[in-house]
């Protein structure tokens, strides 16, 4: 038997105490295609048990299994405040939403998720229960009057989906909060993401994970937008690094509360066939454009990111080849 000194003992009690109170990370709509890669990379930098996932789903990915989770609906104002202080959450990354062709199936739900989940996080950010909000928004921000190349950070806003609209709503309560309140609550726009790791969400993009996964099942794939359809998209890697950029920057750097044009390589299915089919020779696409060609014509063919840029040092770094590479390496 192992004996330990009163004094050992003391120690071992404070560490432990010091343990419980050190501030935690939640991230809200863990199981989704963002919300398990950035738990992990989240756990990379502040320990397992320090970043708590949470979803509305009851069974969880064994990848994010290695530190705490909890079945949340964050439509639960209630649990999510008890969640936040028996916890001692102090950042919340708020990543539950209904996409893009989803949305719009589910009109009158997709808004109701959308908006009442950001408000219930940042009446818990006024209410100083905690200190930093993350909240993601979307190129579906923009609409068909504004303009398609290089939209800038500043333009005209007419969305027309369900996601866009909420999404745009969304940006003026949070730059609100905090010209009203001090709420620090961080956005980015982000464009189409795309990773092997977890599956599509039901959004407009999904063909650039959907393409790969059918590449490799049969060689061929069958493309719900037009072949010009040319879209803003992004590495996952690169979206992750973004965010949690955006969040360690400091506070005064960050001058829009809104949400920040994140711009990454611009192609459309046509131009990402081809670059597949450098790897897969046999590869073939057909196009059958069905209503997410019209929610693609809504958006931006690419995005003026310079405000990211300038105010915390954003800078995408991986190109298309390299997508094609680690997706395909990935899914084999």
């Amino acid at each position: 038997m192992t004996i330990i000194s009163f004094n050992d003992y003391l120690i071992s009690k404070v560490i432990f105490v010091q343990i419980l109170a050190m501030s935690k990370i939640l991230v809200i709509g863990s199981c989704g295609q963002i919300g398990i890669e950035l738990v992990l990379e989240l756990r990379k930098t502040h320990g397992n048990h320090n970043v708590i996932a949470s979803d509305i789903k009851e069974d969880y990915p064994q990848s994010i299994a290695e530190g705490p989770y909890v079945q949340l609906d964050i439509m639960n104002a209630n649990k999510l405040t008890s969640l936040v202080k028996e916890n001692n959450v102090k950042e919340v990354y708020l990543l539950a939403a209904l996409l893009s062709a989803t949305a719009e199936k589910k009109p009158l739900f997709a808004w109701e998720l959308n908006m009442q989940g950001l408000f219930n996080v940042l009446e818990l950010a006024k209410n100083k229960l905690i200190e930093k909000v993350f909240w993601p928004s979307s190129i579906a921000v923009f609409g068909n009057n504004s303009p398609i190349d290089s939209t800038p950070q500043h333009t005209i806003m007419e969305p027309s989906t369900v996601y866009g609209i909420s999404k745009l709503a969304g940006e003026r309560w949070c730059e609100y909060y905090f010209n009203r309140y001090n709420v620090d609550v961080r956005s980015i726009r982000y464009p189409g993401l795309i990773s092997y790791k977890s599956a599509p969400g039901g959004g407009t993009t999904d063909y650039a994970v959907d393409i790969f996964i059918q590449a490799l099942k049969s060689q061929s794939y069958t493309c719900y937008l037009k072949p010009d359809a040319k879209l803003p998209m992004m590495y996952m890697s690169d979206a992750i690094r973004a965010t949690i950029e955006i969040m360690e920057a400091p506070r005064d750097n960050i001058k829009v509360r809104s949400s920040y044009n994140l711009s990454g390589i611009s192609f459309d299915p046509e131009e990402l066939a081809a670059e597949i089919k450098r790897e897969i020779p046999n590869f073939s696409i057909e196009y059958a454009p069905d209503f997410r060609q019209e929610i693609a014509e809504s958006w931006p063919n690419s995005v003026d990111d310079s405000y990211a840029r300038n105010d915390w040092n954003w800078e995408n770094k991986i190109k298309i080849q390299e997508i094609v590479k680690k997706m395909l390496d990935g899914l084999s």
